[in-house]
């Protein structure tokens, strides 16, 4: 993978934007010869953690794919909408299904390639899902197995995983992307620094759009508004710094609330419940 900006805990800095063509494509997570193998093992499982973005093109594999991040958001694309997705949740591929994916800050993350015979009872199209302890567990085992036939102690940790991809809770909290060209320009820039606060007037001027077209665009292709959608993005970033221990004040602080009621009171709305009984 090629060099871009770096920050260890993205959330922790300001990351600026590039333009999506300049972004250098990634290297597959795993060799195309298995992604591509509709049979054969049941599954295979990978886990990667690296200095650099990571972005990948339109493309679609043979096996259905669950794949998250181990932290930071993951813009996801697929032929007909986007998502920005936490790294508490995954999202399901079925097979042969156009994505691409570009992930906010340093990717770590994993991956797990289903053979398409075991994907009949799974979702039938792409959706996020909550991901279990017990998931990631048994993804990072598999993701140690050497090539060949699974035995049976494999085979019963494949159907750990199949059983939590099926029964995993579907959410909502993947936030829709636009689709036009300079829209998506300004709103990845937002997902690349949450904290910052300028106006929609300061970035439509930023992104070479008319204010009112950004509007637009925004409810649009979204379903939100400008300041809807950073507010949900922000939530969505919120939830990885709760399930990761940071404190409340730390979190409105790093996301740009003005004080900590600010946020507090958007997570009460969106939730029902305070950030520290949303685990709980």
């Amino acid at each position: 993978m090629a060099g871009f900006f770096y920050c260890a805990e993205s959330w922790r800095c300001g990351i600026r934007a590039v333009p999506e063509n300049f972004l250098p494509m990634s290297a597959p997570l795993l060799d195309p010869a298995k992604t591509d193998l509709p049979d054969g093992p049941v599954l295979f499982a990978v886990e990667l953690s690296g200095d650099d973005v990571r972005v990948t093109g339109s493309h679609r594999h043979a096996r259905g794919q669950m794949f998250g991040a181990v932290r930071g958001l993951l813009s996801v694309g697929t032929d007909d909408s986007q998502w920005v997705v936490p790294a508490i949740h995954a999202v399901w591929l079925p097979p042969n299904r156009a994505h691409s994916v570009r992930s906010h800050g340093a990717f770590a993350g994993w991956s797990v390639y289903v053979s398409e015979s075991a994907c009949a009872d799974l979702p039938k199209e792409p959706c996020t899902v909550r991901t279990s302890g017990l998931l990631r567990e048994a993804v990072s085992r598999a993701a140690s197995w050497h090539d060949g036939a699974l035995n049976e102690a494999q085979m019963r940790v494949a159907g750990v995983i199949l059983d939590e991809t099926r029964s995993s809770p579907r959410e909502a909290l993947g936030l829709p992307m636009p689709r036009d060209a300079r829209v998506l320009r300004i709103a990845h820039a937002l997902a690349d620094n949450l904290a910052d606060n300028r106006r929609l007037d300061e970035w439509a001027d930023w992104g070479g759009v008319a204010p009112r077209t950004l509007t637009r665009r925004f409810i649009d292709e979204t379903g939100f508004s400008f300041s809807e959608w950073r507010q949900r993005a922000r939530l969505m970033q919120a939830l990885e710094m709760l399930a990761s221990g940071a404190a409340v004040t730390t979190i409105a602080l790093d996301l740009g609330y003005e004080n900590v009621s600010a946020f507090i009171a958007m997570f009460r709305r969106t939730f029902g419940v305070t950030p520290t009984q949303y685990f709980v």
